[in-house]
C-alpha cells in the first residue's frame, strides 16, 4: 500500500487500496495527519473571534462583551445569531480531511458508509470504510455490551453524581444530580435515547470504577479485532472516541447476538419515574417506528466533530444486513442515506459489491 503524498492534503486513515485523490479533494487543503486522532482542527476560539468581529461591525465598531453573543429566546440580536451560526458551522473531521469529496453511486451524504451481509460477511457497499473518525454516541453500544457482559444486577439502583455531568460539550440532561434509577433503566435510556449521564453512570458503577471501565472498553475492542478503535470515555461526547466503519460493523454483529441489546436499542419510547415525576423518553432513530423497516439493533450518534452517525442491523430483501453511516452532514441525512441503501438493496437483492475509493 503506497502512502498519499502530503501535497494532496487529504487524510483517509487505513483505506483499502491507495488510489490517487481527486484534484477537488486536494484543493480543499485539508490538514495532513495519519488519522483523526492526530489532527488539529481549527481552535474554537478562531470561530468565536470571527463571530465577535462580525458582532463588532454590526455595533458600529464597538467591542461587544461575550454575553452579547449568547442567544436568548426571542431576544438575540442579529449579530449574535450570526455569531452563533458561524460557531455551529465548524467542520467535521471528515470535512477537514476532504472525505466528502469522494462521490458514490448512491449519492450518500455520509462521507463514510459500509453495508455488509451479516451471515456471509460479504461487503455490498463500501465508501471510505477504513477512515478513522470520531464516532460520538455510537460509543454507547460498546458501553452497553460491557455492562451486560459484566453480569451486574439490572435492578441495582444507580445514582447520578456530579461526575456524570457533561464537562466536555456541556450538554443538558433531565437526569439531575441525585436522580436514582436502576441499572436496567440507565441502560435503556443510554441505548434508546442516548442519555449521556446514564451512560457515564453505567461506566462509573462498573467494578473498579470508570478508569477500569474505559480500559475494558479498549480491551474488548482489541479482542473483537477492532484495531482502528480507541475509547477514552463511555458516552461518546469526546472526539477522541474514534473508530472505522469496518470496526463498528464488527461491534454491531457481536452486540446483535445479545437479546437485551436488541430489545432496548430498538425500543420506541420508555417512561421512568423520578420521585413523583414521570419522564417520557423516545428513540433518537425515527426508523424504528417506520413499518418499512425491520431493525434488529441500532444506535445513533452526534457531536460536531463526528457529524451525524448511525449503525444498524436490519432485514431486507431476505437478507440480514449491517449498515454503518458516519460523518453525515445535515439533521436528517443519515436517515435519508439509510433509505437510499434500503431502496437500492430491495431493487437489487443480489447486488454486486460496490467499493468506493478516491478516484481521479
Amino acid at each position: 500500500m503506497t502512502h498519499f503524498s502530503a501535497s494532496l492534503a487529504l487524510v483517509v486513515a487505513g483505506f483499502l487500496g491507495s488510489a490517487p485523490l481527486t484534484s477537488a479533494a486536494a484543493a480543499q487543503k485539508a490538514p495532513v495527519a495519519k488519522n483523526a486522532r492526530a489532527a488539529k482542527p481549527a481552535a474554537r476560539s478562531t470561530y468565536l473571534n470571527k463571530a465577535a468581529k462580525a458582532a463588532q461591525l454590526k455595533s458600529g465598531g464597538k467591542a461587544q462583551p461575550k454575553a452579547a453573543l449568547r442567544v436568548r429566546t426571542g431576544k438575540a440580536p442579529v449579530a449574535a445569531r450570526a455569531a452563533v451560526a458561524e460557531v455551529a458551522a465548524k467542520p467535521t473531521f471528515g470535512q477537514l480531511y476532504g472525505l466528502h469529496s469522494v462521490e458514490d453511486a448512491l449519492k450518500l451524504k455520509s462521507s463514510v458508509a459500509l453495508v455488509l451481509d451479516q451471515d456471509t460477511n460479504e461487503v455490498l457497499f463500501a465508501k471510505n470504510s477504513q477512515a478513522v473518525l470520531p464516532i460520538a454516541s455510537i460509543t454507547k453500544l460498546m458501553t452497553a455490551l460491557l455492562v451486560v457482559e459484566a453480569g451486574q444486577p439490572l435492578d441495582e439502583k444507580l445514582t447520578i453524581s456530579d461526575e456524570d455531568v457533561d464537562s466536555e460539550k456541556y450538554t443538558r440532561s433531565r437526569l439531575t444530580v441525585g436522580a436514582t434509577l436502576t441499572r436496567g433503566e440507565m441502560l435503556h435510556l443510554a441505548l434508546m435515547s442516548s442519555e449521556n449521564r446514564a451512560a457515564n453512570a453505567l461506566g462509573r458503577y462498573y467494578p473498579g470504577g470508570l478508569a477500569t471501565f474505559v480500559t475494558a472498553m479498549n480491551a474488548k475492542a482489541q479482542a473483537l479485532g477492532m484495531t482502528d478503535t480507541h475509547y477514552v470515555e463511555p458516552t461518546g461526547l469526546s472526539s477522541r472516541n474514534q473508530s472505522s466503519a469496518k470496526d463498528l460493523a464488527a461491534l454491531v454483529k457481536v452486540a446483535h447476538e445479545v437479546p437485551l441489546l436488541r430489545e432496548l436499542s430498538t425500543s420506541k419510547e420508555y417512561q421512568v419515574a423520578l420521585g413523583r415525576r414521570q419522564l417520557q423518553y423516545h428513540s433518537t432513530n425515527a426508523l424504528v417506528s417506520n413499518p418499512a423497516w425491520d431493525i434488529g439493533l441500532q444506535k445513533t450518534g452526534f457531536i460536531n466533530e463526528a457529524g451525524r452517525c448511525l449503525v444498524m442491523q436490519a432485514r431486507m430483501a431476505g437478507r440480514k444486513l449491517i449498515m454503518v453511516f458516519l460523518d453525515s452532514t445535515g439533521k436528517y441525512t443519515r436517515i435519508a442515506d439509510a433509505e437510499r441503501v434500503r431502496k437500492w438493496i430491495n431493487s437489487n437483492p443480489s447486488a454486486a459489491a460496490v467499493n468506493v475509493k478516491p478516484t481521479i
